[in-house]
């Protein structure tokens, strides 16, 4: 499964919009997602090992009427989670697994952080984010992910690359596109971080920028583990409570056996 969740990554694009582009019609007025797909879902989400196995989370497949969003999707994954230390990387770190997942059933989706989901509160958790999801065609997603509009490798990766790993995580999609993740190669230790930039203009309020960063990097930390595990690369993890907002916030190394 991680191999095929690896080439995943360079299939997935975000679907700002569940139309196609030729032809104008919804998505939904040719494919649909069958009730199987559903469940396969919820058993995939169920199986994800998070990055925190003592933070609860869950998550339900809503009508589109439970929620506020109106992208033309079919239904909307709605996350959850329990409000600890480094919840919102956690949540990241899953429904990435999760994105990479659905784009493998060729159904596209968009993160989308702004909307508002009616059932604030299920199990006793938070409701953190949704995903919004439709079956789409397989020639809707990327073809070249090397042409999305992405920061170069030297304004991400401090040091020697491996294996161009640093160059296919750079890839990992986020907020607005912040791309708010820097690592430095210190030997066989790669040291990541969460980095605010102190000139950049944002769409949207810091404070909100940095919330949807908390989940961004945690989006990055499973391009950057994923990548390593395809490349036979094992490493030792360390997670650091991200807790600051400093420009460069110390979230992660891996100390590698290479």
């Amino acid at each position: 499964m991680e191999e095929l969740l690896y080439e995943m990554i360079f299939k997935r694009k975000s679907f700002h919009i569940f139309r196609n582009n030729k032809t104008k019609e919804y998505y939904h007025e040719s494919y649909h997602i069958e009730d199987k797909e559903y469940e396969e879902i919820e058993r995939f989400f169920n199986s994800i090992k998070p990055l925190y196995e003592d933070i609860k989370v869950a998550m339900r497949i809503a009508n589109n009427e439970e929620t506020t969003c109106k992208r033309g999707q079919e239904k909307v994954i709605l996350l959850y989670s329990e409000e600890k230390d480094n919840y919102l990387m956690n949540i990241g770190y899953i429904g990435e697994i999760l994105d990479l997942y659905l784009a493998s059933k060729n159904i596209g989706k968009l993160w989308f952080g702004l909307n508002k989901a009616k059932m604030e509160d299920y199990q006793g958790l938070k409701y953190v984010i949704m995903i919004a999801i439709a079956k789409v065609s397989e020639d809707s997603f990327r073809k070249d992910m090397f042409k999305a509009k992405r920061k170069e490798l030297v304004d991400i990766w401090e040091g020697e690359d491996i294996n161009d790993i640093g160059n296919i995580i750079r890839f990992a999609p986020s907020a607005c596109n912040t791309q708010p993740w820097k690592v430095k190669r210190v030997n066989n230790i790669l040291k990541v971080y969460r980095y605010i930039s102190p000139i950049k203009k944002w769409v949207m309020p810091i404070a909100g920028v940095i919330h949807f960063n908390h989940i961004d990097i945690g989006i990055f930390l499973c391009f950057l583990e994923l990548c390593l595990k395809h490349n036979s690369i094992n490493y030792e993890r360390q997670l650091y409570l991200d807790d600051k907002n400093e420009e460069m916030n110390y979230i992660a190394e891996y100390k590698l056996n290479i």
